[in-house]
């Protein structure tokens, strides 16, 4: 989605912090004990709390109505009461009971960062996406201020320890997402496709993630998409940069969401500097709709299709000489559509069958012409057993995949590529409890590409024990396969899969609303795609590196009133002989130190949320042709204070949120190392220029109304 939709949600995700009613009350132990650490919480929704140390609990919701009140805790059974929310506080005491053993006594961590809330390690919700400074309600922008992550400005992507971007693998609803960035060209920043709200449940998993997925040597981002819209609203946003439009209808077992949105950057490129000679700045329509069906009690059929064309023409450096510049444009088209049916068969069985569709079409005019297109179909069915002391998951899945190129240099000359692939694969995963205290997960995954005629079988081993009332520690293993990308198959297509291995250990403490976490890992590469410089066509699979390091998390949404925050720190030591490394070095886009603070506060009497973050990134490597050795060259350090608010208030009595975020607030200079020209000059020198940010700083002034909504504080 582009950025006009997925800022228009942000009026409802402020509304949970606005209009609502008190829920409190206490969980004991059947023998009458406070049950401390308790998740209190009204099922689908995103309210709730954890019980203290008397066994009490409160919480605001907005919620109205019938609903459902869940209560979970490790060692105890969980329970479920119906509530009858009105305008009135309501009080609630409940007895659950104990449970002897339970295979969610111990959630398995190891690598992997919990969004959803219907489990106990929960990180970020759609809300903490939203409200991030600086992310501007990007899932990639939030996901980088976790540990494990390193920011690169130019790319504006997700690098994951020591891996590329193409590494990280993006899934909604357990299916691939083929381009789940905007298309962009070398130095500006790309931006995640999807609102975080489309979704109820999301996992970053850093590493040893689940033999379920596939296709990625580092990363998985897991999105689980909403259910049934709750209610009727209409929206729209006018902004500094577009337009949006957006309704979303309930109709009982069903919902449909429809939305539409403009950008144009033009006007906002105006009024405040560029580092970018735009000759016509990003403009865009897109368009989204959702459909929800709730086949059976238990079932839910999901379909969504989403389409955007955008483009942006600049002048752009020249790649025999970047100090000029040649007019360079990029226009694109992308669609993506998926669709998914979950239902529960029996008492124990979950049956899940899911299909995608994708088709990415990007079109870069200058001295050259350069036209790709992309075109992905999957098909997925799995099948889930959930026993009281074991799991067992088993599916399959096929892509079918094709990437058309045509490249015509500015001599005439034209270069072809047609690739296609077929790729299938299976995977059988168990949970086991052990006991109240020890978990393991064991699964293999098999798979093949026609294309390449390569087999892979990938082995995932994870467990965790509890070493406390609050604390556990987990472990992970597992091998991970990725195809090479096209842009290295189009010469080559004899290639094989590339291969990591991945080993974590991880502790993690949550209770009272604080999280701390620590985690140590190591990655070991093998059968990367390398060449000898400009040796395209005789590659082969002998590249090799490695990863290791340690990422540090700490949450607080206790110790300040109306207050919340998170620190994190990643160490990062990694190196690579890949690609046309003529030795092993660090990676250009691998950063040893990475560190950030994110605030967030509401201010009750002004009806406002204030947020901070600040975020840091020790130098990066980058190639100087005009200095000795390789990768020898380094950028500036990188800093960034970003700040965002947000004030509720009514527009002719209709719910309205004012919303004004600015990134790089002091205007650090950021740089990113430099673009050479590929030849030298007369004395033998290559020139260079800075890599930069399109803009020192990022202003964004929104405001968005919900049509018939009033905003109760006012």
């Amino acid at each position: 989605m582009s950025r006009t939709f997925t800022l228009l949600l942000i009026l409802f995700s402020i509304r949970l912090m606005s209009q609502s009613v008190t829920l409190s009350g206490s969980v004991k132990s059947t023998d009458g004990a406070p049950v401390v650490g308790a998740n209190v919480f009204l099922k689908d929704t995103y309210d709730g709390a954890s019980t203290d140390g008397d066994g009490n609990f409160t919480f605001t919701t907005d919620a109205t109505g019938e609903q459902i009140l869940s209560i979970t805790c490790i060692g105890y059974e969980n329970y479920e009461q119906p509530v009858a929310l009105t305008s009135q506080a309501l009080e609630v005491h409940v007895q659950i009971l104990p449970a002897a053993t339970e295979l969610d006594a111990v959630v398995i961590t190891a690598g992997a960062f919990e969004a959803s809330d219907e489990r106990k390690a929960v990180v970020l919700r759609p809300i903490d996406i939203v409200m991030t400074a600086g992310a501007l309600a990007d899932i990639a922008g939030a996901m980088n201020t976790l540990p494990g992550t390193q920011i690169v400005g130019e790319e504006g992507k997700i690098f994951v320890r020591g891996g590329a971007a193409h590494e990280t693998r993006t899934f909604v609803d357990g299916l691939n997402v083929q381009n789940p960035y905007s298309s962009t060209v070398p130095s500006i920043p790309a931006r995640g496709r999807f609102s975080p709200f489309l979704f109820k449940g999301t996992t970053f998993s850093t590493g040893g993630y689940s033999a379920e997925y596939g296709q990625a040597l580092s990363s998985a981002l897991l999105l689980e998409t909403q259910d049934l819209a709750p209610k009727t609203v209409t929206g729209i946003s006018l902004m500094t940069v577009g337009l949006g439009l957006s309704h979303t209808q309930n109709m009982g077992k069903a919902s449909l969401s429809v939305s539409g949105d403009y950008s144009n950057l033009a006007p906002y490129t105006l009024l405040v500097k560029q580092n970018v000679d735009w000759v016509k700045p990003f403009h865009g329509l897109g368009g989204q709709l959702v459909f929800r069906y709730k086949t059976s009690e238990t079932g839910i059929l999901k379909v969504q299709a989403s389409g955007s064309g955008n483009g942006f023409a600049m002048q752009y450096p020249d790649a025999t000489n970047v100090n000029q510049r040649q007019e360079l444009t990029l226009n694109n088209d992308n669609y993506f559509a998926n669709a998914s049916w979950k239902e529960i068969v029996g008492e124990n069985w979950t049956f899940f069958a899911g299909a995608a569709l994708s088709q990415n079409t990007d079109d870069i005019q200058s001295a050259f012409g350069l036209y790709s297109r992309e075109t992905a179909a999957q098909g997925k069915m799995t099948l889930k057993y959930s026993g009281k002391d074991i799991g067992i998951k088993f599916g399959g899945e096929y892509w079918r995949s094709s990437f058309e190129e045509r490249f015509q240099e500015d001599t005439g000359a034209l270069y072809e590529t047609n690739l296609n692939d077929n790729y299938s694969a299976v995977f059988a995963e168990s949970e086991v409890s052990i006991s109240p205290k020890l978990a393991l997960r064991a699964g293999l995954r098999l798979e093949y590409s026609a294309l390449i005629q390569d087999w892979s079988l990938a082995p995932r081993l994870s467990a965790a024990f509890k070493t406390g009332d609050h604390s556990q520690v987990s472990l992970a293993y597992g091998t991970f396969y990725q195809k090479p990308e096209n842009s290295l198959l189009r010469y080559n297509t004899g290639l094989a899969f590339e291969q990591a291995e991945h080993y974590i250990l991880n502790y993690q403490y949550m209770h009272n609303r604080r999280t701390f976490r620590v985690e140590g890992y190591y990655k070991n590469y093998k059968d990367l795609v390398q060449y000898a410089e400009n040796q395209f066509i005789q590659s082969n699979n002998k590249g090799y590196g490695y990863a290791w390091g340690m990422d540090v998390f700490y949450r607080d949404q206790k110790s300040i009133e109306y207050g919340d925050f998170w620190v994190s720190y990643s160490l990062l030591d990694t190196k690579r002989k890949y690609l046309g490394f003529p030795v092993e070095a660090m990676p250009n886009f691998a950063s040893r130190h990475n560190f950030a603070v994110v605030y967030k506060h509401w201010i009750q009497r002004l009806t406002t949320s204030v947020g901070l973050t600040y975020s840091h990134s020790s130098p990066r490597a980058y190639d100087d042709p005009n200095q000795d050795g390789f990768m020898t060259g380094r950028t500036s350090a990188y800093n960034d204070l970003s700040f965002n608010a947000s004030y509720i208030t009514n527009i002719f009595s209709n719910f309205t949120v004012l919303y004004i975020a600015v990134n790089n607030l002091p205007g650090f200079n950021n740089t990113f190392g430099q673009q050479f020209s590929n030849t030298p000059d007369a004395e033998g020198n290559y020139t260079g220029i800075a890599v930069r940010p399109p803009a020192k700083r990022f202003f964004f002034v929104g405001l968005f109304v919900s049509i018939g909504e009033k905003f109760g504080g006012i």
